[in-house]
């Protein structure tokens, strides 16, 4: 069945919705010889171009959907590439065959913690989207001094040069006097927006680390700089929540092959110890 090629296009990993709307509205991509236009319908028989280069759609079938948990540490950066040569979150991560990652918001340069990546464009937008009310938590310490009326402005709203922000949440996670940890909520990604929301007050964020990202949170087998693929039946459950449809998965993940292997292991285990007592 042919869908939108907007939808297609990002579903394939070829960019966010947003990016692949702009590029038809450019006229970079072409269906044949025919410039493309938003709302084209299209399916893995037809000829797609991006600035002349032929788009692969072989991952178009939805069992490729994948999801990764990345721990970023201190001092890579959220793009592809790098002008001044500096380490990228994608160096790290598994090669896929006829798709790409797409990183789930940014984070950064000094800042740590869960980065989701995604081949699927359409999960990739809704997980970004502020109209899914997703929030994010962040571990943050903080030197200088804070009492109660500035967590309060900070639930209540500052103005900031780029509009109103505002905290859904200030917990205090330990310490005193002049550096102490917070865990702060916020529910959109604006560029730097927990730090600037400190600073706003006068204070400085000297640690800052994302700790969860809506109902997913760093697993504690994943170390920095290290990924972990979610299980198919988590990505589904999040397509789920934000109102997608299930995946009918065609292949496993490491972890789950890795799982039914120990499954299987422990089961003729069982079996040749059920067997030897037999014989007695």
């Amino acid at each position: 069945m042919k869908e939108r090629i907007q939808k297609v296009l990002s579903q394939i990993g070829l960019g966010s919705r947003r990016e692949v709307e702009r590029w038809i509205t450019e006229g970079r991509i072409k269906v044949g010889e025919t410039v493309a236009q938003l709302g084209d319908r299209i399916d893995s028989r037809d000829q797609v171009f991006l600035d002349g280069r032929k788009v692969e759609l072989k991952g178009l079938d939805e069992g490729q959907c994948r999801v990764l948990i990345y721990n970023k540490p201190e001092g890579e950066v959220c793009t592809r590439n790098d002008p001044d040569g500096r380490p990228t979150v994608f160096d790290r991560l598994p090669k896929v065959k006829g798709q790409r990652w797409i990183s789930v918001g940014r984070l950064d340069v000094n800042t740590t913690g869960l980065l989701l990546f995604t081949t699927d464009g359409e999960l990739a937008n809704k997980l970004m989207h502020p109209s899914t009310g997703i929030d994010r938590e962040y571990l943050c310490r903080i030197h200088g001094e804070v009492d109660e009326p500035m967590v309060n402005r900070l639930l209540e709203g500052v103005l900031l040069e780029d509009g109103m922000a505002q905290f859904t949440d200030v917990v205090h996670g330990g310490g005193e006097g002049r550096n102490q940890w917070f865990y702060v909520c916020l529910m959109e990604g604006r560029n730097r927006e927990v730090r600037r929301l400190w600073e706003s007050q006068g204070v400085e964020v000297n640690r800052l680390k994302r700790v969860r990202y809506g109902s997913v949170f760093m697993p504690s087998e994943c170390k920095v700089g290290t990924w972990v693929e979610m299980p198919n039946k988590e990505v589904n459950e999040l397509r789920t929540r934000l109102g997608m449809s299930k995946i009918a998965f065609t292949r496993r993940t490491q972890q789950e092959k890795l799982d039914m292997g120990r499954r299987k292991r422990q089961q003729q285990h069982t079996q040749r110890r059920v067997a030897k007592k037999r014989r007695f």
